[in-house]
């Protein structure tokens, strides 16, 4: 174990060969918990040593992504393709001290290799041909042109253990590890190399990471013994899986944060969800009885978060739970914090609110509680903040088809016009009295002038809708309820 006389210090180190997705994403809140929970240092890596998948757009989608979570760096990003020169000499390290050993073979050669392998029911693995050479020989070779990769010298016999603070100790047969190629003959490193170099030099403490990486793990901690330094405390979190238990892919929908964002879900809906995949919160206080909390703030997470907490067994993705996660957090935010994130919703629609600030406020704070998302602030939820909405063709059809219902709508309309009191409740008793006077039943009303009002058939309180449209507006869409049926949307 190492010496931790400074702050715990952990990463993520994340490949932009792609958008920032879901399990990277909870690796990286897991590395951000743990160091936020410790007083330790989060540092951003990335590892962009994959020179023909790697793209500027990816690395600015990570750290986009990131930044929508609420996740903040302590140090970085630091980026492999600008640390080239210190693989080169840690490879050097382990060739001066017999770890590492020069490999001449070529490709063609290793294809040959694994199919005799293969035929002879043989692990497809090197078989060390090169392992013979003479150092000195193997030089020479090189220094006169020859191609060459720099592989590790697998010590042959024994195994490799090591103890994991969520998989307890692991261990492996060292004859089922291959002599992995440390250093491409373009002096390109391969991940073992690079990830040690780096997590070594950055000092890192402990190492987060997913379970997919345990296989890996023996490799990198023979590089660790090899250069006689001691190793950090190793955490594999369990993957994520899909709802049919395969690893999380495009078919069980969107993975990437980005795309997650766009779906209409605030941060800390996702973030909340995402920190409960594979992770139990331990202490959270609640009372006898009660079922166990699953809302919790980022302060909360950071002062429950423990990795004993993580859990060994894979978790699932479940969309509903996210979708739910949505609703309860959208209801939590003031309207106050809420409206940027509408905002952002309506400048992709190209839409345009009218009223002032206090309309907007109080017009969000009575629609939190019906929100499925963000994107209902620029779709369902457009009569609330504008004239220009649409009308659901569907609750034209059930509420407002009969020509007799349009009709008395426009006469409640001039009737609210006589009327000097505007409130819910002086609305509500004349549309009482109307209908009643009418003959019909004020269900009918108040669900026809519902959707003349809202375009919608599903809605807040008919009578709180007019008190915050106010009477002009109500008046005007009343007095046009007569013409909904030939017409798509409001002039």
């Amino acid at each position: 174990m190492p010496d931790f006389s400074s702050k715990p210090r952990v990463r993520f180190a994340p490949s932009p060969t792609g958008y920032l997705h879901v399990g990277g994403a909870r690796t990286a809140l897991f590395n951000w918990l743990f160091a936020r929970h410790t007083g330790g240092v989060f540092i951003l890596r990335i590892e962009d040593t994959d020179f023909e998948r790697s793209s500027e757009e990816m690395v600015q989608g990570i750290l986009d992504g990131m930044r929508w979570i609420g996740l903040d760096w302590d140090e970085g990003p630091f980026f492999q393709s600008q640390r080239l020169t210190q693989y080169q000499a840690a490879a050097d390290t382990l060739l001066k001290s017999g770890h590492a050993y020069r490999c001449f073979c070529t490709k063609e050669q290793l294809e040959e290799k694994r199919r005799q392998a293969e035929s002879s029911s043989r692990p497809p693995m090197y078989d060390r041909s090169c392992r013979s050479i003479d150092p000195a020989r193997a030089a020479e070779r090189q220094q006169a042109g020859e191609p060459c990769v720099i592989r590790f010298a697998v010590p042959q016999g024994g195994s490799t253990a090591f103890d994991d603070a969520v998989f307890g100790r692991v261990e492996f047969s060292n004859d089922e590890l291959e002599d992995f190629v440390l250093l491409r003959s373009g002096g390109v490193p391969t991940y073992h190399l690079s990830v040690v170099t780096d997590d070594l030099e950055m000092r890192l403490t402990h190492i987060i990471r997913g379970a997919d990486h345990l296989s890996n793990t023996p490799k990198q901690v023979l590089l660790y013994n090899a250069l006689g330094r001691p190793l950090p405390i190793f955490a594999h979190v369990p993957l994520i899986l899909g709802p049919d238990k395969s690893r999380l892919s495009k078919r069980h929908g969107a993975t990437s944060v980005t795309a997650y964002r766009e779906l209409g879900i605030v941060p800390e809906a996702f973030r909340n969800f995402l920190a409960l995949l594979g992770w139990t919160p331990r202490g959270a206080a609640r009372q006898p009885g009660e079922p166990e909390r699953e809302i919790f703030d980022s302060q909360e997470l950071i002062d429950l978060f423990s990795l004993d907490g993580i859990a060994r067994s894979n978790a699932v993705f479940d969309v509903d739970k996210l979708a739910w996660f949505n609703l309860e957090w959208i209801r939590r935010y003031t309207p106050e914090k809420l409206l940027p994130f509408i905002q952002e919703e309506w400048s992709k629609a190209g839409f345009h609110p009218d009223g002032d600030m206090q309309e907007i406020y109080a017009a969000i704070a009575l629609l939190q509680p019906r929100a499925r998302n963000l994107k209902d602030f620029a779709g369902a939820f457009r009569a609330y903040f504008s004239d220009q909405y649409e009308y659901d063709s569907a609750a034209v059809a059930k509420y407002l088809k009969d020509a007799v219902v349009r009709s008395l709508l426009t006469e409640l309309g001039r009737r609210y016009a006589e009327q000097s009191a505007w409130s819910e409740a002086s609305s509500e008793s004349l549309l009482r009295a109307f209908a009643e006077e009418k003959g019909v039943k004020a269900g009918v009303l108040i669900n026809g002038a519902r959707v003349a009002l809202t375009g919608q058939a599903v809605a807040p309180s008919l009578f709180a809708v007019m008190a915050l449209l106010g009477r002009k507006r109500v008046l005007a869409r009343l007095s046009a309820a007569e013409h909904i049926a030939a017409v798509e949307s409001m002039p």
